[in-house]
This record gives C-alpha cells, sequence and structure tokens, in this order.
C-alpha cells in the first residue's frame, strides 16, 4: 500500500529540470531574477522542498536589494540553517553550470509555475471529492468551493500574482504616480454624477457600495444611472443581478431614460412618431454596451457568486450592481440579522476575489419614517450592525420631494456618503428626472432648464 502511495507522489506533474534553470539563471542576471519573481511571487509552484528554500533565500535577498548570487544565496542558506539541506555551496554552483540560457527564464518560470498550478488541482480535487463522498456538507456549499478552487487556479494561470513586497511597491508607485499627475481625477468606475465621483474618485477595485435608501426613493434608477454610465461612458462591461425588477422592466426603464422620453407613455403605447427616433437611437446605443441582466429572483449567494465568476472569465466584467440586497438568500437560518451578515460579508469576499466594486441597493428601516429629519442615517440601514460594518462605502439616497411635494424641490436629490473607509464623507447633490427615472448631475440639469426658458 505504501508503494503505491510513493508511485501516486512520484507520478505528480513536476519539472526539476525546469526548476534548476529558473534558480541557476537567477543566480547569473539580475534581470532574470526580476522577471522570474514577477512570474512566480513565491516559493509555492517549486516541487522540490530545497529548491523552494533556495528560492526563499532569493527573495530574501531581493527584499534588501542585496546581490543575488552563489556566494549571498549560500551565506542567506547558512543564517537560515539550511544550506546543508539543499547540498550546500556544491549544489548552488551546479544550478549555474546548467543553465542553457538566463534569457529563456520567462520559459522555465512559466513551466515551473503550470506543473504547480497542476499539482494544486490534483490536491483540490481531491479535497472536493473527499467532501462529495463525506456527504456533511450541502450540496450548493460543495459546488461553490469547488468552483471557487478551481476559479482561482484559473486566475493563478492567467494573471501574475505579486506576493513578493517589491513588485507590490513598484506597482503601488506606479499608481501613486497617476493619481498625483490627475488630482481631484477619477481613477476607479466613474458613477457619471461628477460631484459623487470627486468624492469617491469613482468605485475602487474589491470595494463593496452601499446604496441605500426608503421605498419610492430611487435606488434602482440611480443604480442604472451608474451601470448605464459605465459601460457606456467608460466602456467597463456590467453585470446587474435584478432580484426584483424583470429584464423587461428594466430594459423599459434604461431605454426610456437613454431616449429621455417619459415612461407612462411608453408603456401605454400613447408614444408621438417624432420620440420613436428617440427609441431606435437610443436602442442602438444600448445594444452596443457591454451591459449583462440577470434577473433570477430570490438568487441565493452561492449561486450569485458563481454566475458572477462566470461572468468575469466569459466577459471581463468590471462592475457588478445587486439589487436589492434584502431579496437575496443567505445561509438558512432564523435570525435574518445573521443571514444579512452572511450575505455581505460573502458579497464583500466576492468582490475581493475577483477585484471589481460590487453594488448592493439595500432598503432602509422605517425609523426615518419617525424623525422630523428625514435624512437617512448608519443606524437606519437594515440589520445594521453587518451591513455598515462590511460595506467600504456607504451612500445614501434622499430626495426631500418624497415627502414634501415643493415645486422648487422636485427634482433634487441628495447622495449621502455616509461611510468611506479610504476617504472622506460628505453629502452632494443630484438630479432626479423623475418621468425618465434618470439621475444626473446637478448643474447639467439646471443649466439645459434655463436654457429652455
Amino acid at each position: 500500500m505504501a508503494d503505491n502511495k510513493n508511485k501516486d507522489i512520484n507520478l505528480q506533474p513536476q519539472a526539476i529540470e525546469a526548476e534548476e534553470a529558473v534558480l541557476g539563471s537567477m543566480m547569473i542576471d539580475e534581470d532574470a531574477t526580476n522577471r522570474a519573481i514577477t512570474l512566480l511571487g513565491s516559493s509555492h509552484y517549486f516541487y522540490k522542498d530545497s529548491h523552494k528554500k533556495i528560492f526563499d533565500a532569493m527573495l530574501s535577498l531581493s527584499s534588501k536589494s542585496s546581490p543575488i548570487d552563489t556566494v549571498s544565496v549560500s551565506d542567506e542558506l547558512k543564517k537560515a540553517k539550511a544550506l546543508k539541506s539543499v547540498g550546500g555551496l556544491y549544489y548552488l554552483t551546479g544550478l549555474v553550470d546548467k543553465v542553457p540560457t538566463s534569457a529563456n527564464v520567462e520559459v522555465y518560470a512559466s513551466i515551473v509555475k503550470e506543473k504547480g498550478i497542476l499539482r494544486d488541482l490534483i490536491s483540490a480535487s481531491h479535497e472536493i471529492s473527499k467532501k462529495a463522498f463525506d456527504e456533511g456538507d450541502a450540496v450548493g456549499s460543495i459546488l461553490d468551493e469547488a468552483e471557487q478552487s478551481i476559479f482561482n487556479l484559473t486566475e493563478q494561470k492567467d494573471t501574475k500574482i505579486y506576493s513578493h513586497i517589491e513588485p507590490i511597491l513598484a506597482d503601488t508607485v506606479k499608481r501613486l504616480e497617476g493619481i498625483a499627475a490627475n488630482p481631484g481625477g477619477v481613477i476607479g468606475v466613474p458613477s457619471g454624477i461628477i460631484d459623487l465621483d470627486k468624492v469617491t474618485s469613482g468605485f475602487q477595485k474589491s470595494d463593496l457600495i452601499i446604496i441605500a435608501g426608503r421605498p419610492a426613493m430611487g435606488k434602482t434608477a440611480l443604480a442604472l444611472s451608474i451601470a448605464r454610465n459605465a459601460a457606456l461612458e467608460n466602456n467597463s462591461p456590467v453585470a446587474i443581478f435584478s432580484l426584483e425588477m424583470s429584464s423587461d422592466q428594466l430594459g423599459t426603464r434604461l431605454l426610456s431614460s437613454e431616449a429621455k422620453i417619459d415612461q407612462s407613455e411608453a408603456r401605454s403605447g400613447r408614444l408621438a412618431t417624432s420620440k420613436w427616433k428617440n427609441i431606435n437611437i437610443a436602442s442602438g446605443k444600448l445594444a452596443q454596451a457591454p451591459l449583462y441582466i440577470d434577473d433570477t429572483p430570490a438568487l441565493s449567494i452561492l449561486d450569485l457568486r458563481s454566475r458572477a465568476r462566470r461572468l468575469k472569465r466569459e466577459r471581463g466584467i468590471e462592475l457588478i450592481v445587486v439589487d436589492y440586497l434584502q431579496l437575496m438568500q443567505g445561509p438558512k437560518t432564523e435570525n435574518r440579522q445573521y443571514e444579512i451578515s452572511s450575505i455581505t460579508q460573502s458579497l464583500k469576499a466576492l468582490a475581493k476575489e475577483l477585484d471589481i466594486p460590487i453594488i448592493a441597493l439595500s432598503q432602509l428601516s422605517r425609523a426615518v419614517e419617525s424623525r422630523t429629519d428625514k435624512r437617512p442615517q448608519l443606524s437606519d440601514l437594515r440589520e445594521s450592525g453587518a451591513i455598515e460594518q462590511d460595506a467600504d462605502v456607504v451612500i445614501f439616497l434622499y430626495r426631500p420631494y418624497v415627502y414634501n411635494e415643493k415645486d422648487e424641490e422636485k427634482g433634487l436629490a441628495f447622495l449621502i456618503v455616509a461611510k468611506q473607509r479610504n476617504g472622506p464623507t460628505k453629502t452632494v447633490r443630484a438630479t432626479f428626472v423623475d418621468a425618465y427615472t434618470r439621475f444626473e448631475n446637478y448643474s447639467d440639469f439646471f443649466e439645459s432648464n434655463d436654457m429652455s426658458q
């Protein structure tokens, strides 16, 4: 039995010669060192334990900007009391002698990485099979874990993993230089509301953004306005998970908003002939937009994660919109607060996993209605503890006209940035055009109104 086990281990994918070539190249060529570290990131992909130790020693030297050669690596291994176990200086010298050419280090490193991923795949498959045989977990949970494991391996193959500090710092400096060259500019996915983008700098990768408001405030309209702007104006692929409205209803909203026609006229069929031209133009524009809609009702968080991963893989989505949070299904529990907490934690984890912003709409509690000042507060979030804790950004949508029908306030909307983990909190104005269910920049709306008078 032991022989079979050892045989199985020996049959695992490996490329010892490629590992030797990577390590040897790094000890004779500084550029090869940088390229290998960038592609591999850590010693995880090496099969041979001694090679893992040698690569770790090289990472340590690189982090201190020390030269990497047989002497320095030997000394670093000696400090870690690992020189003897890897074969001593003689073995390191032999690695250098075996290098065909350091110019091909990325080819060697790619082979090492590929074999490592195959071993990870075998390991993940064993874990998944074990869970399936045990029958201890729900099928949905096992499928989600299996899909996440495979997705993570796919990401490893398709992207460079910058786990070493040197390339991470290089990326950070480059990003900061970009920000400095465009101070106050948008560095994330823009909302299309200029004053909001000035506060947030756009929606940032891996952030969970909560947009909350009482019924009839226009949460869906705001989310669609943001999705439309991201897809049409910024060419960012957007996925909308609509648990409340059907795809037909969303299509009608998007079309009337883009064509600037009254929704009630469109639904009743009382459209003037002249407005059909606007519809055709708007339809043509929207048809070319990278917008993807899933209107599955009562979608579970497990299903949403699965579909989001597929959209990321196949369509390269850069923004997800969920309408809305309280309609999602989480783990079965009698404690609603725990269920919502599980959902928000999963959404935040998904945003980080896919490295994109996720916008989730949320209802507010009725406590707002009992106050004289109807402006929302963080404590008004339903199951507020979990939502507030997991969200990176919380934006409240507040329209005074809903409570006090004064003509001068009819189009006025406040976007209250009540929480921003990496930025300021502030209230900005926008305009809600009720007939088109569309949000616009506050100044744009009033300037256009002034011009029409």
